[in-house]
Formats: structure tokens, C-alpha cells, sequence
């Protein structure tokens, strides 16, 4: 078997059989397609089902002079992933990564905005026109429910059980979780769906549809991105900020404010309760302030 088609079953597999997002498929995909190049540029002829740990070994080392070790660290996993589906398909009998390690990288703690940030960002959006309460609308859905971009580009009024306080998320993997939603935001969009929307001529593939553009199709991650940075340059936030900026801070300010781990990792859709714990990180850093600020032995 070759590369190209080794590679083309491997993602076919990740997205049938293991639930895989198109997101993290194009990044291994993009990783096996870096190997395959650099064994041609090496005039090596290893074919996935023979290349051994040694070349394996010196493509890591190569690859570790080009690129940081978190990019470096992805890459190996997806190697190991790729070689782990070969067995299973019984292409091969060995793991030839088993004994290639990733660097460490450490766990950045994730930027935050303050809860004054995210009123100056979100008053700042122009509302005389269409757009700009839609933009309002989805920022707030950003931040008030924790959602990532994909999950609030997906949406659809169908979604939306307002009756009940709850949102049903689609996530990684198409994942389904009901996130509550407060009034406050459930106003917002209400707004934004009878006052803005409806006046959209909708696209047939659309009409369920929550977020549209003026043209009446789905948005794009790109345009969401470029609302947030275009929304955080007027209000004068000197932070780096993305879409996924609102869901750190969401989870934040539920931490700091007393929320429990567990009950924050089942509204982010989290499978494992260890990626929900590095904001235990950012709230020792916020407890820390409190004290050197209120303690008297401090």
C-alpha cells in the first residue's frame, strides 16, 4: 500500500469509525503528507507498511529543527495514531513509534478576557445595522454558553429550547450536550432571530440555520474570527483574542465564581476532566490576587 492511499483510508477511517472532526483529520493528514514528502526528498522508498523505527527517528530529529515542540509533539501523535489504525487493519504487526517520545510542551494557560473586557467589546458592536446585531448575538452565545466557533457556526433554531434554558450542542465528533442559557442572552438572540434574521432571503439548505450571513447562507470560522479581532481592535483590547477567547473566559468566571470542575467540563463537552483542569491553573492564579490583596498576613 502506498502513501496516498494509506493516507486517504487513515482519514476515512478517523471520520467513519472514530468520530474524528474534519478540523483534527486535516491535521493528520497534513502530518503524514510531511513524512511522505520527506521520504521522497530523501530518495527513501519506505512504504507505510515497512518503514522502519530508525527512519521514523531521524524524520522526528529533522522535523524538531524546523518547527516548535507543539507542533513537533502533534505530529508524532498522529504518526502513532496512523501506525496504530495499520494494526488494526493488519497492515503491520509493531508499533514504530512506540519508542519515539514527544517533547514536552508544557500547557499554556489560556488567555482570558475580564468580565469589564467582554462589556466593552460587546457595546462596542455598531447595532444600526443588521449585521451588527447578529454580531452581538453571536458573541453573546459565545461567551454566555462556552460554545467553540464550530459548534455556534452549526446551530440551528431547532436547537433552541428557550422554554427550558437549554441549548443542544453538536461538538467534536458530533457529540451531542444541552448547555443551559440565561435570559439575558435568550433576549439577545430572540431579538436578533425576529427582528434580523427573518428578513434574510434564507438559502434552501439553510432555513434551520441559526446564523446567517446577508446573503442567507451558513458563516464560516474565518468570518467569526474576523468579527472577534475586528470587535476587540474598536474597543482598544490590546489582547490577542480569538472566537475561542469567550469559551476560556466562560469557563473562568464560572470557576472563579464558585462553579465545580465537573460541572464546567460537561457544559464545555469535555471527555476527560484533565483538559478542563488547566483553569484550575488560572483560578489558583486569581485566588492568589485575592489574597495578597485581603489577607492581612499577605
Amino acid at each position: 500500500m502506498k502513501w496516498k492511499q494509506a493516507i486517504k483510508d487513515f482519514a476515512l477511517y478517523s471520520q467513519l469509525e472514530r468520530g474524528l472532526s474534519l478540523h483534527t483529520i486535516k491535521a493528520y493528514k497534513g502530518d503524514l503528507q510531511k513524512l511522505e514528502k520527506w521520504l521522497e526528498e530523501n530518495q527513501m522508498n519506505d512504504l507505510p507498511v515497512s518503514i522502519s523505527q530508525d527512519n521514523l527517528r531521524t524524520y522526528v530529529y529533522e522535523l524538531a529543527k524546523t518547527v516548535q515542540a507543539r507542533s513537533q509533539a502533534r505530529a508524532i501523535s498522529s504518526l502513532k495514531a496512523f501506525f496504530e489504525y495499520l494494526i488494526l487493519e493488519r497492515y503491520r504487526e509493531d508499533q514504530p513509534m512506540a519508542l519515539i517520545e514527544a517533547p514536552k510542551t508544557g500547557r499554556k494557560l489560556p488567555d482570558t478576557l475580564s468580565t469589564t473586557e467582554i462589556d466593552l467589546l460587546i457595546n462596542s458592536i455598531d447595532r444600526s445595522t443588521p449585521e451588527g446585531e447578529r454580531n452581538r448575538a453571536m458573541l453573546e452565545t459565545l461567551y454566555a454558553c462556552g460554545l467553540r466557533v464550530s459548534e455556534l457556526i452549526t446551530l440551528k433554531i431547532s436547537d433552541l429550547f428557550f422554554n427550558e434554558g437549554f441549548l443542544k450542542v453538536t461538538g467534536k465528533g458530533d457529540k451531542q450536550r444541552f448547555v443551559p442559557i440565561g435570559t439575558y442572552t435568550i433576549e439577545i438572540i430572540e431579538l436578533y432571530k425576529n427582528e434580523v434574521r427573518i428578513h434574510v432571503p434564507v438559502k434552501p439548505n439553510h432555513s434551520d440555520t441559526l446564523f446567517l450571513n446577508r446573503r442567507g447562507a451558513g458563516l464560516t470560522r474565518a468570518m467569526i474570527f474576523h468579527v472577534t479581532k475586528q470587535q476587540a481592535v474598536k474597543a482598544g483590547i490590546k489582547k490577542s483574542i480569538s472566537p475561542h477567547t469567550f469559551r476560556h473566559s466562560f469557563a473562568t468566571h464560572l470557576l472563579e465564581n464558585g462553579a465545580d470542575l465537573r460541572s464546567i467540563q460537561m457544559m464545555l463537552g469535555h471527555e476527560s476532566i484533565t483538559t478542563t483542569e488547566i483553569y484550575m491553573h488560572v483560578d489558583r492564579a486569581h485566588l492568589s490576587k485575592v489574597m495578597q490583596k485581603h489577607h492581612p498576613r499577605a
